[in-house]
């Protein structure tokens, strides 16, 4: 699991001949794009310094000093990232020496991801993703997709369930956070994929290969299985963005200046889960289980925008790939776009009254607009000018039942997960001054012209 997965998908790569099955399990797969320490270029702050301090400070794992439990405050007052090596670190951190200085998607960066290492699969190959990993979800799955351009031989498979990251070794995996999922996952994928896996392969025992994706499906809490995944037989849905903050499959019609706004003020940054934000490794942490957190801790943000849907009339299956086609722009000239889809639970809702109205994110990501052209190159945003930025909220299976409602939410900070846009054009964040950081206006369009949008992959109910 996490990087004992990447040594696995290593050893995979030029296998010696005794070598005849793996089950990498949450590998990362690049650094910059998707795994630990950035999504789409946007650094994870408090995982990175945290992570890094942890295994580099001194020979043995070591927590940071912080001194108190809630680091929202901390980071905050921590300012521009530079001060970390100014007031902490004093460059004695290497792999905070190496986030301050390749700010791009550069060979450092390069050189360390497994696509570019990854043709065909060699060994017969079961890749382990967790659809709530808060650390590793972006790399078991692309290195998946990487391998079944080229698998020739049938012998690559996937298996995603309901779990946090390496959730499913060990525990029963029956619930995450608030979230029960209604069997015993993890012992479901222990006893009946992984050792038949293993079983098959290695001492010939009957019942074949698995399937090509075993996915849980959240919501019926189901297991499904897929000849491919993404799903063949899936198709591409959209819900635009409307007025009054409605969310439908309806393209907007208006043909000038229909958009949603809100102030990104860097000095009071959005919470990415409820506080107090414990250390991440820390006594009590929370870490492991965010991503299934009630949304409605920012509901009253004002710069928070969100889009629903009227109760759905019957369900809607996801099964494959979700992208927000957004359509921006801003008063200065870089931003951050964080983007979640949710699923509403009714009000009144029987299996367990206390998640009534309850808004659990299905799936999320970051996205750094100063490399919408180009993870190599950035370049700023114009003011004022609609700008198509596409954000990856990669993948899922998931059911939203009749009665619940479809929400998106658009936010430009995620603190302090992701640290703090500038806004401000600056090369490298991680030199920028206090007065670098300064507020914006930003607008989501919703024109015939630029219809932001969610667009989601899915199958028949």
């Amino acid at each position: 699991i996490s990087y004992d997965g990447w040594t696995t998908v290593m050893g995979a790569v030029d296998p010696h001949p005794a070598l005849v099955a793996v089950a990498e399990q949450a590998s990362p797969s690049d650094m910059f794009l998707g795994d630990d320490f950035h999504h789409n270029g946007a650094f994870r702050l408090s995982y990175g310094f945290e992570y890094a301090y942890m295994e580099e400070a001194a020979k043995t794992d070591e927590l940071f000093p912080f001194g108190e439990f809630d680091l929202y405050a901390w980071y905050l007052r921590l300012g521009p990232l530079k001060n970390v090596n100014e007031k902490y670190f004093h460059r004695s951190i290497p792999s905070w020496n190496d986030f301050a200085e390749h700010v791009n998607y550069d060979a450092f960066w390069r050189k360390q991801s497994l696509p570019y290492r990854l043709d065909s699969p060699r060994v017969n190959t079961l890749h382990v993703a967790g659809w709530w990993d808060q650390e590793d979800f972006y790399g078991p799955v692309t290195i998946y997709r990487e391998l079944e351009k080229h698998d020739t031989k049938s012998n690559n498979f996937l298996v995603v369930g309901p779990w946090n990251h390496g959730g499913w070794r060990g525990g029963a995996g029956k619930s995450l956070g608030n979230i029960d999922f209604g069997s015993n996952t993890g012992e479901y994928y222990r006893g009946r994929i992984e050792a038949p896996f293993f079983a098959h392969y290695l001492k010939d025992a009957p019942g074949g290969a698995p399937a090509e994706a075993t996915v849980f499906e959240s919501g019926s809490n189901t297991w499904r299985t897929f000849s491919a995944w993404p799903p063949k037989e899936a198709t591409t849905r959209a819900l635009y963005f409307g007025a009054n903050g409605t969310l439908s499959f309806d393209p907007p019609k208006a043909t000038t200046g229909a958009n949603d706004s809100y102030v990104s003020d860097p000095a009071h940054p959005v919470p990415y889960r409820n506080r107090p934000i414990e250390p991440t490794y820390g006594r009590g942490s929370t870490w492991s289980s965010w991503l299934t957190q009630d949304q409605r801790f920012v509901s009253d943000r004002p710069d928070v925008l969100t889009w629903r849907t009227a109760p759905l009339a019957e369900d809607l299956v996801l099964a494959g790939d979700i992208t927000a086609r957004l359509f921006a722009s801003t008063t200065q000239q870089d931003a951050d776009f964080v983007v979640k889809l949710i699923d509403v639970y009714p009000e009144q809702w029987e299996p367990n009254f206390r998640l009534g109205g309850y808004q659990f994110m299905v799936a999320n990501d970051v996205f750094r607009a100063r490399f919408r052209e180009s993870f190599e190159h950035p370049k700023p945003m114009l003011p004022g000018q609609v700008t198509p930025v596409t954000v990856d909220l990669h993948t899922q299976s998931y059911r939203f039942k009749k009665g619940h409602r479809v929400m998106v939410q658009v936010q430009s900070t995620w603190f302090p997960l992701i640290d703090r846009n500038p806004q401000k054009w600056v090369p490298n964040i991680f030199e920028a001054k206090d007065t670098d950081y300064v507020t914006a206006t930003h607008r989501i369009w919703r024109t015939a012209s630029a219809p932001s949008r969610i667009e989601l992959s899915t199958v028949v109910p």
